[in-house]
């Protein structure tokens, strides 16, 4: 039975409840006005159901398509204005027990290199990464009790925080790895981690545990249910995600809603953010394979969808995806992306980007300074902010500040001190004269005058050799 307050994996994503939304939606695609009903309800900022949100998804009029595009275009702008975060993943360990048969880090695969970094090798990555001009990782490994046991993550996250290389700091690590106990997510939040990130990759039951034939993995409901053993442990910024092409869209669709209704019923704050990532291809692995591919049109739709209904939620695009989609999405939703990432263990510190050990391929090869230089063209602020994780803003704290419009006063200045010190310490010259154009435009967009005036001092600061400054 369908209960999103309760705590058990079948409940709260209830595969009864998703047919009946997806029969609701067939029903009601061309009830132009229950559609524009639910529309209205959007434009409220409250977001919608996963029910209503499913009615949209399967309509098709053009002209209601168009309206739920500037909707989302207009939400986004509301709530997190031009600022897109920055981050990379960093990739500590392919070693892995679980039988995914869309990962190339399976057990059963013989073809892949096998690799773990040594501290001193997580030391070399984080100086590239730093000396490219990061300051907030996502860090990931394969699930292997005996190479990558929590003790190893937590030696690699501590590493991470001492590293000052120059005027580099990495200040926030968010960490992707396997769903755990509560005790060890304690363990993460004491080790000073941003957001605890796990993609579901499908909801729907049957095909998790097809797609999971063995290991740890293979438990359905314990995996559906780590975030809510991750809020127990006191980590109160969560990120969800599904792994488009696995299962038909509009279930995957369906089911993620209902995952952020359960942790707001339950915990009163939905998930921090949530990915959008689509099977790619990899070293054993053809996305051919699976038959629930998503067209760029659908992609779109549904990062559009999520913007309207989950409107306080950051998201997440990889460069799995093109330029010309990430583009196109950023303007629809998406407020983090990555930048010169590599998807391999120990990538970043080799000249020549590797291939032998990527968990998928890499779309948008652009440079860290190309991608901000891009960003700022097309009229975004590149952010390298770690403020609020810092701040102790996190959880509702940060929802409150989200939602009553608050977050400009925070979020717009500091974006605009962590684009200076990108621009000071790494970038080109051609994306130091846009991003000085960019910062001195941007400047009068601060709301409150005290706050405006302190960020221009701070700027100045910088300009002379001060780093590390937050609202």
């Amino acid at each position: 039975m369908y209960n999103p307050k309760s705590l058990k994996a079948e409940e709260f994503i209830n595969h009864e409840e998703i047919l009946e939304t997806l029969k609701y939606a067939d029903e009601n695609k061309n009830n132009l006005e229950l559609v524009d009903q639910i529309i209205e309800k959007a434009k409220l900022r409250k977001g919608l159901s996963h029910k209503e949100a499913s009615v949209l998804l399967a309509c098709d009029n053009e002209k209601r398509v168009n309206e739920i595009y500037d909707l989302a275009e207009q939400i986004k702008k509301d709530f997190y204005g031009n600022r897109i975060v920055m981050f990379a993943p960093l990739y500590l360990s392919n070693y892995c027990v679980n039988g995914c048969v869309y990962c190339p880090y399976h057990l059963k695969n013989k073809t892949i290199p096998r690799k773990k970094l040594t501290q001193e090798e997580v030391k070399k990555e984080v100086i590239a990464l730093q000396d490219m001009g990061h300051k907030r990782l996502a860090i990931e490994a394969g699930e292997d009790p005996v190479n990558n046991p929590l003790e190893y993550i937590l030696e690699c996250i501590k590493t991470i925080y001492s590293i000052k290389h120059k005027n580099g700091a990495i200040r926030r690590v968010n960490v992707n790895i396997a769903a755990t106990t509560v005790e060890n997510y304690k363990k993460l939040k004491e080790a000073g981690i941003g957001t605890y990130i796990l993609f579901q990759e499908t909801y729907h039951k049957e095909s998790y545990e097809k797609l999971h034939p063995t290991g740890p993995k293979h438990d359905y409901a314990y995996h559906t249910e780590a975030m809510d053993r991750a809020m127990e442990g006191g980590i109160d910024d969560v990120g969800l995600g599904v792994l488009f092409g696995l299962e038909l869209y509009r279930y995957e669709f369906a089911g993620l809603l209902m995952h952020a209704e359960h942790l707001e019923a339950v915990h009163g704050v939905g998930p921090h953010t949530i990915s959008v990532p689509r099977v790619k291809k990899a070293d054993d692995i053809d996305p051919s394979e699976f038959d629930n591919g998503i067209s760029d049109e659908i992609f779109a739709k549904l990062c559009a969808l999520i913007r309207i209904s989950v409107p306080y939620t950051g998201m997440i695009i990889s460069t799995r995806e093109s330029q010309e989609l990430r583009e196109k999405v950023i303007r629809l939703g998406v407020s983090q992306i990555s930048g010169a990432s590599r998807t391999s263990v120990g990538g970043y510190s080799e000249k020549e980007r590797p291939h032998d050990t990527e968990q998928f391929d890499v779309s948008d090869q652009r440079t860290l300074d190309e991608v901000v230089r891009w960003l700022m063209s097309a009229g975004y602020i590149p952010s390298f902010c770690t403020a609020c994780y810092r701040e102790g803003r996190t959880g509702d704290r940060f929802m409150t500040l989200l939602k009553n419009g608050q977050i400009q006063n925070c979020c717009h200045p500091n974006a605009l001190m962590t684009l200076k010190e990108f621009l000071m310490d790494y970038a080109s010259e051609e994306t130091v004269k846009i991003g000085n154009e960019l910062i001195k435009a941007e400047l009068s967009n601060i709301p409150n005058d005290k706050v405006r005036e302190i960020a221009k001092n701070n700027l100045k600061a910088i300009e002379e050799g001060s780093r590390d400054f937050r609202f």
